[in-house]
């Protein structure tokens, strides 16, 4: 992946969506399955959800149907990827209204119901929905977007011999409902996790985060997790991609380094950033390998700056307010406004480097617009204005006044 450069973030993010469908094809893709904190688990999601629907403006319900067991059976990395990748479909594509987020447990079947008050879609776009790069024509005045998500949920889902289907009408919401065999299972032993903070933001100035992980859906879920609390995320698929940024001149505050990556792996990223002269981040590994965390290396990196996937989020927030000296807030503070400067004022970036961006853009892919305005700031740090401008937008979804915006790049009396 290392051979895509600047400008292709966001076709970087669809061939790896695509090679996560074939594998799951052609069978390469195999399940793990062990005892998983189901109670703890579904609950940590709607909290994560709950604060990315409150940034958006919406409102957001998680209701549990009866007792949900509190250990089952399951592929909890594939489980989480599932679930998330819905509620992030109906977050993304409902501007006004609420979500909600359904869960029972019954005769070992785990049932999810994701209900939202978005768009709708027609008949005939929900025949397509689960097909890859399907994206409703009523969906797309909101939230235009490439439909791979959808497209590895219902895989995933067959995957694991469960049922994915959803429902729907033009103008009166969706719901997507998805069962999986999940055996509870009893008397099973799993650490103790300790009882979750409140915690909603944290005092003092923005932190920035680099994620280094050349898997997208393990990129997207810290970005989903960190995000709404405040923290500003730098993504990289690879390790030369986050050296590139570093070198470019970003300063972030934390790194987060998954240990199997191609080219150059985790470990020899790490060895490569800690000789970077100005660089001051704390740095710790994200990575499903336990048997790493307990071996000596060179890297400088301790067991305590270890972190196990599937990422527990508790885990990762107190390794961060450790290492930051992070205050947490009960409560989500506003976003800092943005210094305003007239568009007329704007440096505006070259036009290779606009390409890309409009392409993110037409497709809604959010992370790709915010990695190519990453990229902009890094070559062109005179168009702060324009970036910064940019950016906002996206974190409202507002993709089209981006376009709108793009459409007149270069206008008389813009500085260049």
């Amino acid at each position: 992946m290392h051979v895509i450069r600047r400008g292709g973030e966001h076709l970087l993010s669809l061939i790896e969506g695509t090679l996560d469908i074939a594998r799951i094809e052609s069978g390469k893709l195999t399940l793990n399955v062990k005892p998983m904190a189901f109670a703890d688990f579904v609950h940590e999601l709607a909290s994560l959800f709950e604060l990315q629907a409150a940034a958006k403006g919406l409102a957001f319900r998680f209701e549990a149907e009866g007792n949900l067991p509190e250990v089952v059976r399951a592929d909890e990395q594939r489980v989480r990827q599932i679930l998330i990748n819905l509620l992030g479909n109906a977050i993304k594509f409902t501007s006004a209204g609420q979500v909600v987020f359904r869960v029972k447990h019954a005769r070992e079947m785990a049932v999810v119901e994701v209900e939202d008050t978005g768009p709708g879609m027609s008949a005939q776009e929900l025949a397509q929905v689960f097909e890859p790069f399907a994206r409703g024509n009523s969906a797309s005045h909101s939230a235009p977007g490439a439909g791979l998500g959808l497209t590895i949920a219902k895989m995933l889902t067959d995957l694991m011999g469960g049922e994915l289907c959803a429902r729907s009408m033009p103008g009166a919401g969706s719901v997507f409902k998805v069962r999986l065999f999940l055996p509870e299972v009893n008397g099973a032993l799993l650490p103790v996790q300790p009882v979750q903070k409140l915690r909603r933001g944290y005092e003092g100035p923005r932190r920035r985060i680099l994620v280094v992980d050349n898997e997208e859906a393990d990129r997207e879920l810290l970005v989903a997790l960190l995000e709404p609390l405040g923290f500003e995320l730098r993504t990289a698929a690879s390790g030369h991609d986050a050296l590139d940024l570093l070198a470019a001149g970003l300063q972030p505050d934390a790194v987060l380094v998954d240990l199997a990556m191609p080219g150059i792996d985790g470990w020899e990223t790490i060895r490569r950033l800690r000789r970077l002269p100005h660089l001051r981040a704390k740095v710790a590994v994200v990575s499903a390998n336990a048997f790493d965390k307990g071996l000596d290396n060179d890297a400088g990196v301790r067991p305590e700056d270890f972190i196990l996937k599937p990422v527990r989020h508790g885990e990762l927030l107190d390794w961060l307010e450790r290492q930051l000296g992070l205050s947490w807030l009960q409560e989500p503070r506003p976003p800092a406004a943005p210094e305003k400067v007239p568009a007329a004022q704007w440096s505006w970036p070259d036009p290779e480097l606009l390409a890309p961006l409009r392409s993110a853009v037409q497709l809604g892919y959010y992370r790709g617009i915010l990695n190519q305005l990453d990229a902009i700031d890094a070559a062109q740090p005179e168009c702060g204005a324009f970036t910064a401008a940019m950016r906002e937008l996206a974190r409202q979804f507002q993709f089209e006044a981006i376009s709108r915006a793009l459409a007149g790049a270069q206008p008389e009396g813009a500085i260049r």
